[in-house]
């Protein structure tokens, strides 16, 4: 930026600015160029977050909620359940699993090294409940999924 200088009665000397010269002004728009956009998708990325960790906490409600009533309502077989849940505006889509635990059936040793005694336990009494819930976010799909283990000898 330059500067004009001027004179005023009483022989005082006194500057003004006289404007930004094109070189500046191109500068400014190169910048403004090169921050706006990432600034842009900073903003969307952070957007995208806040709303899959929303909807990641009400998924994981629904998978939880489901598997209760599974664990509750189960019979000793393999089940397979899906379906639709709404919560507010948005849809969740699930698809619930209960079948033997594959880990324990598969092992050949009395005593893990997780802790069963599988002389004791018999390995169709422990199942494992699975719950995958899937949602959509910014055109993008999402899963949520959730197990547990659970001991159908106890019913």
């Amino acid at each position: 930026m330059k500067c004009a200088i001027n004179k005023t009665h009483g022989g005082a000397t006194r500057s003004r600015p006289a404007g930004f010269t094109l070189a500046e002004v191109l500068m400014a728009m190169v910048m403004m160029a090169i921050v706006i956009p990432v600034a842009v998708h900073a903003l969307r990325i952070a957007t995208l977050a806040g709303e899959v960790s929303q909807r990641k906490t009400i998924a994981t409600r629904i998978g939880e909620r489901l598997i209760n009533e599974n664990i509750i309502g189960t019979q000793n077989s393999v089940v397979a359940q899906n379906g639709t849940e709404t919560a507010g505006p948005y849809e969740f889509h699930y698809v619930i699993k209960d079948e033997p635990w594959a880990p324990l059936a598969a092992s050949g040793v009395i005593s893990s090294p997780n802790g069963v005694n599988q002389s004791v336990v018999n390995s169709s009494a422990i199942h494992q409940i699975s719950a995958d819930v899937s949602f959509a976010a910014q055109d993008k799909t999402f899963t949520v999924h959730l197990s547990t283990l659970h001991n159908t000898s106890q019913q």
